[in-house]
Formats: structure tokens, sequence, C-alpha cells
């Protein structure tokens, strides 16, 4: 049976995977409260609108907590954390749960090795630039207008090296994603398959394609984001030699 990568790896590495992660998608704004990291961005995205704890606190939770609540909805946002299992959550949970905080989207942060892979980027695959790719994106994932606004200004933030991907069929973008490199890391994001499009290979040729251009730049492992319940992309991914690396879920204000 395979070990788990998490049991052989530097368990340093959940942690530089999650900086590593808050970096590549940025907030529009953000601040530091005892501990946690207050992210603010109009709403696009739990992940850019949440709190996340990122380092143990001294202060009281729900004195932090209705601090947070009264920040959030001055912002007319619901009030989210992002909870990981990089540092124990089950104080924190355990709060939110009573005071009515639902919890949503279990997601699992999965990480590869690069050093010995074999990935290359394919013949179908194309960097091309953000206006570009967010077009392909806001079209495959059906994102509105006023949301694609708010995602170009997410994007504009990055400040690492990063390549917006896309795989095409005719000339015809089918699948997209957003590879971000960050030291020995890169991290893929917003990887997509247009609805007709799934189950032809696509969406594996563009990941091996963002790996690929992440190891050429100098990146020894990789690592992702999936829903928990997204088995078909779980399964992509295993097959990509993707283990699981720590999980995180969000709590929702009622």
């Amino acid at each position: 049976m395979r070990a788990s990568i998490a049991l052989m790896i530097d368990p340093s590495l959940c942690r530089r995977v999650e900086e590593a992660s808050l970096n590549a998608w940025p907030a529009l704004q953000q601040s530091l409260l005892d501990g946690w990291v207050l992210r603010f961005s109009r709403g696009f995205t739990k992940r850019a609108n949440s709190i996340v704890p990122v380092y143990p606190s001294q202060q009281a939770a729900m004195e932090k907590i209705r601090y947070c609540e009264n920040l959030y909805s001055r912002e007319r946002l619901k009030t989210i954390f992002r909870l990981t299992t990089v540092m124990d959550p089950s104080p924190l949970d355990a709060v939110l749960e009573q005071r009515g905080y639902q919890r949503v989207d279990p997601t699992r942060v999965l990480v590869c090795e690069l050093d010995s892979a074999s990935f290359a980027i394919g013949r179908t695959f194309h960097e091309v630039p953000r206006d570009a790719w967010l077009e392909a994106y806001a079209s495959a994932a059906n994102v509105p207008p006023a949301g694609m606004q708010l995602h170009a200004m997410l994007l504009t933030g990055i400040r690492s090296e990063h390549v917006f991907g896309l795989v095409s069929v005719d000339r015809v973008p089918v699948a997209c994603g957003i590879a971000v490199l960050e030291r020995e890391l890169v991290g893929l994001f917003d990887v997509v398959t247009l609805p007709a499009a799934r189950r032809q290979g696509h969406a594996r040729a563009l990941v091996e394609s963002l790996l690929a251009w992440g190891r050429n730049n100098g990146a020894r492992h990789a690592y992702l984001q999936v829903i928990e319940a997204n088995q078909p992309a779980r399964a992509l991914y295993q097959r990509l030699g993707f283990d699981d690396l720590y999980h995180y879920w969000y709590r929702v204000a009622s």
C-alpha cells in the first residue's frame, strides 16, 4: 500500500503551503487580529473574504468573533471563518458551531513531489494574457460581469511569478487554470473545464502542463485545493501523484 506523502514530508510543508496559498490568492484588503488574518474582497469567493487563523491567539475568542462580525457587517458581508488542520481548529470550531455558524465546503489540500515527475507541456496548452484568460474562465465557470471585474482585481494583486494557461481545441478554449510560483512551491488555482468538453482528457493536459511549467521554473512541490465532494477531480489528481496534506473548511454565519 502506498504510504501517504504527508507522513514522509517535512511537517513544516503544511505551513509553507498555507502561507503560499494565501499569497497566491490575495485579498483586496486584509488586516491582522491576534493571530487571525481578516480578508475582504467585496464578496468575491469565500477564500478572499474570510477570517483565517494562522497562529495561536492570546485574546478571548468570543470577544474577537463579535469584533469580526461587526467589521464584516459594516462591509455588508457574511462573517466567514476558514479553519485548517495546519493548527488545531477544534476549540474555535466548537465555539463557532455553538454560535450557529454552518460548516460548509470541506476541502482537501493536496501536494505532489515534482523532483522525479515526468510532466511535460502539451501541444494544446498555451500561455495567454490575463484578460484573454479571464474571458475563457468566465465562459467556462459562468461568471457574471461584476464577478469578472472583481476576479480581475484579485488576479492583479498576485505578486509571485505566475502563468495563465489554456487548453484549446481548434482555437477554442476548453480548459483553463493558473499556476503561481513561490520559491520551491507551485500552486494551481481556478482549474476548470467547459462542461461540454469534460471527460476528454483536457483537464489532465492542462494540469500536467501547469505542473511542468512550475517544475521548469524551480518548483519542487505542487499543491492545489479540491472540494472533498468533487470525486472526479480527486481521482484525476491522485492519478497524477497528488496526496492529502491537510484539510480546511468554512464556518459561515447564519
